[in-house]
Order: C-alpha cells, then structure tokens, then sequence
C-alpha cells in the first residue's frame, strides 16, 4: 500500500516532465494536421471569406481536373523516381567502398557527411552559379578548359536540363546521410559472418551479392522510407532553382501547394493538394515496409 500511494504522489511529477514534449506535439504536429484536414473539406480564403464553408470531397475532385496540379504531380513522380534510384544506389555503393579498410577511411566518411550539414537553400544558390549559362563554372570548364563548347548551354531554361540539375543537387545533399544509414547496417554484420563465408569461398563479389546484400534486409526498409518520403516533398530545389520553371516543366506539388495558400489564399484546395500528396506518400512507405518485412521473413 505504501509503495502504492508513494507511485501514486510521484505520479503529478511524471506528468510534468512529458508535458512540453506533449504540448509542443500537439501545437506543432497534431493541431495543424487535424485543422488542415478539416480545412480540406471546405472553401477558405483568409483574405476574403470570415469563416470556412464546408464543401465536403470538392476539393479533392478538383485537384485531379486541375492540369496545373496533375502537372506538378507528374513532376513529382518524375523527379521522386530518378532520385530514389541515384541515392539508394549511389550511396549503397559508397558504403561498401567506406565499408573496406582503405587509408584515410575516417577522412572520406567526413567528406561523404559534408553535404549534409550544408543548408540546403545555400547549396541550391551554389548550383545556380555553378550552372548560370554566361559566367557558370560548369559552362566555363566545358567550354574553356576542355575545348566542347557545343556542350554548353543554358542548362535551367531547358524543361529536361532544368529537372536534372534539380535532381543532381537533391541527391548530392542526400547520399551522405543514406550512405551513414547504410554503413550502419554493415557495421551490425557480424564478423564471424563474413569470415565463415570467407572460408566457404565466397570472396569479392560473390561475398557482396550473397551475404552482405541480403543482411541489409532492415536497413533496406529505413533507407528506402527515410529517401521515399524525401523524394516526393521536395520544395526548396525547384523553389530556388527554377521558381518551377521553364514553364511549369519543374513545378512540383508541395510548390503548387504553396503558390496556391499563399499566392492565391485559397486555403481549403491547398490543404486537400497537401492531404492528396501525404497519402500518397503514406502508401508508398507501408508498401516499401511490408516488402521489406515479406523479403526479409522469406530469408529467415
């Protein structure tokens, strides 16, 4: 009973602790995502209208006749798959280098781990300098250092070009992180592992196809998840870059959502375009988790 009353008056004090972490959920996460959700079901411009009026499902149907969303949508796919493949294969392919007992091991890790800690708005303005068609460094080491002047171009007023640029960039600033999730996972091998398939033969790549490979099972699943999610919010390449440019060639949908609150105060249709690409995102990460898991038991 003692113990019991004493858990009991300790318990006010447990409630205290977890109560800013709980606050700032709620404020942060939590209120706007309910808020926007009820938002999305009803016609409101801030400027003009004083309360919402609740249009059920409209805007939802809208979005799919409206070409400009379905436009940025399709940019969004487009750029989510291209992405998705370079960073997953790119830094998987960097982590097994890093993973080898090379000379400077520790230098090259830091090097890969740079461009994270570079603000992406910053590295984006960098981009643009390196790729501006009359002064950029890209342009001047194609056409002056290495003589192939017809490789220079205006490499964002072109819809293909501009895209790639865009890509380029997002995955540079991304392989670091994906590359020390996947050094992570090689790390949990265990070394009996690797020298019991070592004496089995199996060197080299073999080794690499047939046992490192398959126990990255798990690893597999937070990469994959951690780039999906990243790869279709994508908002402050094309924003800096291109403001969606040449045209709408690289208009993505979380700069659709933004140009339509915060441009044309429509409030309500811009929830629902935020709502429609969150649930897209959200089935693509349960599909890449149940995958994932389904592999990984047919390998136990």
């Amino acid at each position: 009973m003692e113990a019991t009353r004493r858990k009991r008056r300790q318990f006010p004090a447990g409630v205290l602790f977890i109560l800013p972490a709980f606050l700032f959920i709620f404020v942060f996460m939590l209120y706007p995502l309910v808020s926007s959700g009820y938002m999305s079901l009803t016609e409101y411009n801030f400027v003009y209208d004083d309360v919402p009026k609740f249009i059920g499902l409209d805007n939802y149907f809208a979005a799919f006749r409206d070409p400009q969303f379905v436009t940025a949508l399709t940019n969004t796919f487009v750029f989510g798959i291209f992405y998705f493949v370079i960073v997953m294969v790119s830094s998987l392919a960097i982590a097994l280098l890093l993973f080898q007992k090379l000379r400077f091991n520790s230098f090259y890790r830091s090097a890969v781990f740079v461009p994270i800690v570079v603000p992406l708005s910053l590295a984006a303005l960098v981009f643009l300098w390196i790729l501006q068609p009359n002064y950029g460094l890209l342009n001047y080491f194609l056409g002056d250092v290495l003589g192939l002047r017809f490789l220079t171009q205006p490499w964002l007023s072109n819809g293909t070009t501009a895209m790639a640029s865009i890509i380029v960039l997002a995955a540079w600033a991304s392989i670091g992180f994906v590359t020390i999730l996947f050094l992570a996972g090689l790390q949990g091998i265990s070394n009996d592992t690797l020298e019991a398939a070592e004496m089995d033969g199996a060197r080299g790549l073999r080794k690499i196809f047939y046992i490192v490979l398959p126990s990255l099972r798990e690893t597999y699943i937070l990469t994959g998840t951690w780039t999906i999610i990243h790869a279709l919010k994508v908002f402050v390449e094309p924003m800096v870059m291109t403001d969606g440019g040449p045209g709408t060639s690289t208009l993505v949908v979380y700069q659709q959502v933004y140009l339509t609150a915060f441009t044309y105060f429509d409030m309500g249709y811009a929830s629902a375009m935020g709502y429609i690409l969150g649930l897209i995102i959200l089935i693509l990460v349960v599909l890449n988790f149940f995958i994932g898991r389904i592999r990984a038991d047919k390998d136990a």
